[in-house]
């Protein structure tokens, strides 16, 4: 089995978070330049009987015959797969699960992947309604790896209002997680991540079932003094310093501008796991997602020699990049789901109230050709037009981004202020009714800029000269 995603992880703790909140955040970055996404919520079903059969690659199951409500991020073609990718339950637990993760070929020779086993496709239709919990969330994943095995390297992310936990699962049968320090951030790039592990302490790690006696059994650790599973499980090759570790020095050399000094591109032990040296706003977690190499040799969109030498973290094949936002339900009455669909250097983060009945017509039906009344359609487009002509189109492009963050946080403030009052399918169609207003406030801002753009770029063609007035 192959990884289709390569994407870009951060975890933030709530108390390295300015607000309070727990976040987990990726880029869903994709082989193909236009990669269709819905943005939906999954209706709460009881006395089912059914099977699930992934059209990928036949993993059979049978489900629950109860789960819950869930936002989530499917492709448009399900003929591979449903791919929800990540969302929020009713239960107040975020999940993102599509990390690629790669092994080395010593640990997948004795433990390869299952042809038919557990892929990126499945997982969160099969996790995310059934876990009440971020640690339910690995322990549930865990017990399906142990059931099904597993047909990839994946890196999932759980959270609640209380903790969060990274998930690695590298071989058939193999995985580690651990909990994320409240005070701390993390960020992974399609890279096996996760360092020592303390197997005297199952409340902030946690692991499949034999992995030491696997581990000794085929001699397969490398270090004389630790447990470390990035040295045993993960790889460390050219592609590895060219394609991932210098996503992490970017991510960390702007929030960790003091701990990362002396850290190159290149390195390939960089911490997973760092403290905050400042609180991180939901803005600077976007900064990141965003980011392209900014001000550095290495952005491709600058005219530097070094500008196409490693992979950035925003790309033109990122099909959705999304931030869940995890907050205290005894101070607010629900979390959000902030959503960017497009190029995430060029589209805004949308916020959408997690506790709601159903999305916006906008986000919830996508035409399989471009058309402006769909969102993603809108965005993909405004993002065509702002980068070929970015010198003369990034700053107003950049204006119209922060003036819809501004617009958010007012318009958050304004909801939790109104759905104080409110309880059961009241607050929850209050919410679904927000997240309508939200969805045509920022649908019909970004069609005025898409057009105003386009119109500016009818002068810009290089198909002019100097016209003789008289003409």
């Amino acid at each position: 089995m192959q990884n289709k995603d390569a994407c870009t992880s951060i975890m933030v703790g709530k108390k390295a978070s300015l607000d309070g909140a727990n976040y987990i955040a990726r880029n869903e970055d994709r082989v193909k330049a236009i990669e269709p996404k819905q943005f939906l919520v999954k209706p709460a079903v009881k006395g089912r009987h059914e099977t699930y059969v992934s059209p990928y690659n036949k993993v059979t199951i049978a489900l629950p015959e109860e789960g819950m409500r869930y936002t989530s991020t499917p492709t448009l073609d399900q003929t591979a797969g449903p791919n929800e990718e990540d969302g929020i339950n009713e239960a107040n637990v975020a999940a993102s699960f599509t990390e690629s993760v790669y092994a080395n070929d010593r640990v997948l020779a004795y433990d390869p992947y299952v042809k038919n086993g557990l892929a990126e496709d499945s997982l969160c239709t099969l996790v995310l309604p059934y876990i009440h919990s971020a640690r339910e969330g690995v322990e549930y994943t865990g017990k399906l790896i142990a059931e099904l095995g597993s047909a990839e390297g994946n890196g999932m992310q759980f959270a609640d209002a209380d903790e969060i936990w990274y998930m690695e699962v590298v071989t058939g049968h193999q995985w580690v997680a651990v909990r994320i320090p409240d005070d701390c951030y993390a960020v992974t790039p399609n890279q096996v991540a996760i360092e020592d592990i303390d197997f005297d302490d199952p409340d902030n790690y946690m692991w499949a079932d034999g992995i030491q006696e696997f581990v000794e059994e085929h001699q397969l650790n490398p270090d004389h003094d630790r447990w470390d599973f990035r040295h045993i499980f993960g790889t460390s090759t050219q592609k590895d310093r060219h394609y991932n570790t210098p996503r992490t020095w970017f991510a960390q050399r702007y929030l960790s501008p003091n701990a990362s000094l002396g850290q190159r591109p290149e390195d390939s032990e960089m911490p997973f796991i760092r403290k905050a040296e400042f609180k991180i706003a939901n803005e600077d977690i976007q900064y990141v997602l965003k980011s392209h190499f900014n001000e550095t040799p290495y952005d491709p969109m600058g005219d530097a020699p070094e500008r196409k030498t490693y992979r950035a973290i925003s790309l033109s094949r990122t099909a959705q990049s999304h931030i869940l936002e995890v907050r205290n339900l005894n101070k607010y009455k629900t979390s959000i789901h902030w959503i960017e669909l497009g190029v995430p250097a060029f589209n805004p983060y949308v916020p959408f109230f997690a506790n709601a009945d159903d999305t916006d017509e906008s986000y919830r039906n996508v035409p399989k050709k471009m058309n402006l009344e769909s969102a993603f359609w809108l965005n993909e487009a405004l993002a065509e037009v702002v980068e070929s002509h970015y010198q003369e189109f990034m700053e107003k492009d950049e204006d119209y981004q922060k003036e819809l963050n501004e617009w958010a946080r007012r318009k958050i403030a304004q909801v939790d202020k109104e759905a104080a009052s409110l309880e059961g399918q009241a607050l929850t169609d209050y919410l679904t009714e927000q997240n309508h207003e939200i969805a045509s406030h920022y649908n019909e801002r970004t069609k005025a800029l898409f057009f105003e753009l386009l119109t500016e770029g009818c002068e810009l063609s290089k198909m002019s000269f100097k016209m003789d007035p008289n003409l």
